[in-house]
């Protein structure tokens, strides 16, 4: 009896000193204290079919901003702006449209270079992705150059995940056989010396519309997808079966760059159009970036009103028409992935 009344007093110790939980074990390694970033959410993306996956298998699609060209709008170019594209927009990428032609990459390739590595060097340090955009509408005329460019980045930052490589913007009106695929195929060779792994895209004839002439005669790469550009106004469901073609055949696509206005950035604007095309794309889970992050007079595709604040900051009244419906569309979709994260 003397024994059992012991064993009594001992167990009683050991509850006293040694609650409960702390005897448990350690918290859920998914809990939203251990994810601070966009990246600790989806990690590494990976094309599985039509399809862009996180690390855990999961279809992703994300939703950001492009910055406009490089060397007629770089001031928005800095990590304050981009910190409120995530903290106040909730964007979970930003596309760095660095200029080739017209006084871009080809003439001035350092000071470009300088541009587009703060915008990366921001995004990592911000936890968002990042696409780095060889904004060029004749990639096909200079290989050299977008070899020797990408070539460096993927040196520079091809081990982190973020990454996500355009190797052309906008082909206009040549052939995807004899000019756009052969250059694409260089291109990717040439990164994938390098980065064996991250997300490559690459847009087709008629400024990224021939997603489906692309995909009828595909490029052989493990994690690749095919651009889409539209603008709402001129581009509708005709465009939207070519997408669905693509689609179909098993590949991913990726809207680097839309607007709601017309293809010339300006004109009529169509949101309801544009509602269109968003719905379409959340239902195939199509990542996308709205062009673009510049001030202007608000008659355009631009989202900001002249003079807006290259640091970020902006109220209301600094958004564009533009800017306000892509503000509440991104947050829409994205609010629910912040929500997971730690709060910065």
């Amino acid at each position: 009896m003397k024994q059992a009344g012991l064993c009594i007093i001992i167990i009683l110790t050991v509850f006293l000193f040694f609650p409960l939980s702390k005897c448990q074990g350690p918290s859920n390694p998914g809990s939203k204290n251990q994810i601070k970033s966009v990246m600790d959410l989806y990690g590494h993306l990976q094309v599985t079919g039509n399809k862009i996956l996180g690390e855990d298998g999961e279809p992703v699609a994300l939703h950001g901003m492009s910055l406009f060209w490089s060397q007629w709008c770089s001031k928005y170019y800095n990590k304050n702006c981009l910190q409120w594209l995530r903290d106040d927009w909730k964007c979970t990428v930003v596309r760095a449209s660095m200029a080739v032609e017209e006084g871009g990459y080809l003439t001035n390739p350092a000071q470009e270079m300088v541009k587009v590595r703060r915008v990366i060097d921001a995004c990592i340090e911000l936890g968002i992705y990042v696409i780095v955009d060889w904004h060029d509408h004749n990639a096909h005329k200079h290989p050299d150059a977008a070899v020797d460019f990408f070539r460096q980045i993927a040196t520079l930052y091809g081990d982190r995940p973020n990454l996500i490589y355009e190797i052309y913007n906008e082909p206009e009106a040549v052939s995807w056989k004899d000019e756009v695929k052969p250059y694409a195929e260089t291109v990717l060779a040439a990164i994938r010396e390098i980065d064996p792994d991250n997300l490559i895209t690459v847009g087709s004839p008629h400024w990224s519309q021939d997603v489906d002439v692309a995909t009828a005669d595909p490029i052989d790469d493990v994690n690749l997808a095919y651009v889409i550009h539209f603008y709402a106004s001129s581009h509708k469901q005709d465009l939207r079966n070519k997408a669905i073609t693509a689609l179909s055949r098993g590949f991913a696509l990726f809207a680097t760059e839309y607007g709601i206005y017309e293809y010339t950035g300006t004109g009529k604007i169509d949101i309801e159009e544009g509602e269109t095309w968003l719905n379409f794309m959340d239902s195939h889970k199509i990542s996308w970036c709205k062009w673009t992050v510049r001030d202007s007079d608000g008659t355009s595709d631009d989202v900001l009103f002249e003079g807006a604040d290259e640091k970020g900051g902006w109220s209301t009244n600094d958004l564009t028409i533009s800017g306000r419906w892509v503000r509440d569309a991104i947050i829409e979709r994205n609010e629910s992935v912040f929500d997971k994260i730690e709060p910065f």
